[in-house]
């Protein structure tokens, strides 16, 4: 293929990458944004593929077919509710591609850097591989505390942050010895060092942060990936792929902005390590509820809908996990045929990864034009009738505005507490991922509906059809 052609093919694909992510920005326009992406990526692929810098064909064919095989096999069996942790997973995966690629890349015999061109050539692959390690071994670890391989409450080892200081130091002065080495074998054992120190900062990094968190690690490890395909960019003097990294490193580091504004916090106070404990105790400090928990039945909560002008459903991490979302849509569905006027409030960090609540309901065939941000939705809920909390907890905790001992102190909330009648949902009295418990569940106008979502909501359904 034509140089020429080559080039006009991947700023083809670099304007439906941008597309992409514009798409990406709406629930409504999500479906022709991953479509925008998936025909850019194909176009990036083949115009890679029959570029001249490609000689052999046998190899790489067999790559793409294991790793499309891979691929397509993961996307039909992973379940919505696993999706956090195949993102992350797929996270390492990036990471570990730049890492590889820079050591082909500084081992590469046609390599003819001389002067400054050699030492801007070895910072690219020292870079390139520094944030790659530390991808790829975060992301494991959040795929493992995800996934509940690991434990979510954060480990925190003693004087951890001057052990970050110290990994950081040690990495420049390495830095520095790996650019003064004068060839490959001398600069290799300072790489593999390096190497071996941007992994245990990753794995360190990511076990410090709690669970109530991980929508921004989340978040944060799509931005390091961007980077490290970027750096890979570099490495290999693709153009397509620093741009299209630094979409996809800036548009991260963008939404974990977003998400730390969401829970009131700062970016530099997740890295040092975040709140999330097991259990469900009280934090040490928090004004412990005071107040008796009233408990409902499927059937008296659908007399409270039946009767109800304005229903507001609340979805949380627990209508994943019981993979409610399609009860949830049916009594929906239902309510509004009968006049009722029903919406949905979505908290920015509600379930485990950013936009996790919109992707179970749009699989649910939820309209999306009553699907609502926690914004323009609080101002509504004491003009709300009832309101469904589907296992959701941190998200629409009054302490947050109530206490100021709180861990959760100033995180933006869904003020569900205001309208006429609350009802959760929940298994059990635990607390969510922060850790604290929830004066909410002890109001008088709250009522607990405990049990599997999945259940109590066939149940509820079964009672509002007959």
């Amino acid at each position: 293929m034509a140089q020429g052609l080559v080039t006009i093919s991947y700023l083809a694909a670099c304007i439906l990458f941008i597309l992409s992510l514009g798409g990406l920005s709406s629930p409504e326009t999500a479906r022709r944004g991953n479509l925008y992406g998936m025909v850019g990526m194909a176009m990036a692929i083949l115009a890679t593929i029959f570029s001249g810098s490609v000689t052999t064909y046998g190899v790489l064919i067999l790559a793409m077919l294991v790793g499309g095989s891979i691929g397509a096999f993961t996307a039909a069996k992973v379940k919505m509710t696993e999706m956090p942790e195949l993102v992350a997973m797929l996270h390492s995966f990036v990471g570990m591609a730049a890492v590889l690629v820079g050591f082909v890349s500084f081992m590469d015999p046609n390599a003819a850097f001389t002067g400054v061109e050699k030492t801007i050539h070895e910072i690219e692959i020292y870079l390139g591989i520094l944030i790659g390690a530390v991808t790829c071994s975060g992301s494991v670890i959040a795929f493992g505390k995800l996934s509940g391989k690991i434990s979510g409450k954060p480990l925190m080892l003693p004087a951890r942050h001057w052990l970050n200081l110290g990994l950081l130091v040690v990495t420049i002065i390495v830095g520095k010895m790996f650019l003064d080495a004068p060839d490959v074998s001398a600069g290799m054992p300072y790489l593999l060092i390096m190497t071996a120190l941007a992994l245990a900062f990753g794995i360190h990094m990511v076990m410090a942060i709690g669970g109530a968190d991980m929508p921004v690690v989340i978040s944060m490890l799509n931005s390091y990936s961007g980077w490290a395909a970027a750096a890979t960019g570099f490495m290999l003097s693709n153009d397509l792929l620093i741009v299209t990294g630094a979409l996809v490193g800036s548009s991260g580091a963008i939404l974990s902005y977003i998400m730390c504004r969401a829970m009131n916090r700062n970016f530099i106070s997740v890295i040092a390590g975040g709140f999330g404990t097991e259990g469900g105790t009280p934090s040490v400090g928090a004004v412990v509820p005071q107040g008796e928990v009233v408990a409902i039945n499927s059937e008296d909560t659908a007399e409270l809908l039946r009767e109800a002008k304005s229903v507001v459903i609340v979805p949380g991490y627990g209508m994943a996990v019981a993979q409610a979302q399609h009860a949830v849509y049916e009594i929906s569905k239902l309510l509004r045929e009968r006049g009722v006027n029903v919406r949905f409030a979505i908290h920015p960090v509600a379930g485990r990864m950013p936009g996790h609540m919109n992707v179970l309901l749009a699989e649910a065939r939820v309209p999306y034009d009553i699907v609502l941000e926690m914004d323009e939705i609080n101002k509504d809920f004491p003009e709300t009738d009832v309101v469904m909390v589907i296992g959701a907890n941190d998200i629409v905790n009054p302490g947050a505005q109530d206490d100021p001992n709180s861990p959760i102190a100033g995180m933006p909330v869904l003020e569900v507490w205001k309208a006429k009648i609350s009802i959760v949902m929940k298994r059990s009295m635990a607390s969510g991922y922060a850790g604290v418990d929830n004066p909410l569940f002890y109001k008088s106008n709250n009522r607990m509906l405990f049990g599997d979502a999945k259940k109590m909501l066939d149940e509820v359904l079964k009672a509002l059809m007959s």
